[in-house]
């Protein structure tokens, strides 16, 4: 079956999130970042489901990192430790 990809999502990222990302593709051996976050998505939609349980809550509640005054720090959840 064809894998037919006709939809662009931009999507802003941190340096650390970033960095969790590429740390990710690369442990992974896989091609690009895209197919990283394919992957991610899957992983997460089998996980969590996909029920809108966020009801309300802003976007910058979902960050990969714990956030400080500062933004995000470094100190924040570990993306390895939870899978």
């Amino acid at each position: 079956m064809a894998d037919l990809r006709d939809e662009r999502l931009q999507v802003m990222l941190s340096p650390e999130e970033l960095s969790a990302l590429d740390d990710f593709r690369f442990k992974h051996r896989m091609p690009t970042r895209a197919a990283a976050v394919r992957e991610l998505l899957k992983l997460g939609l089998t996980v969590h489901g996909t029920t809108n349980g966020g009801g309300g809550m802003k976007s910058s509640n979902y960050g990969v990192f714990s956030r400080g005054p500062d933004g995000h720090t470094q100190g924040g959840s570990d993306p390895e430790a939870a899978g």
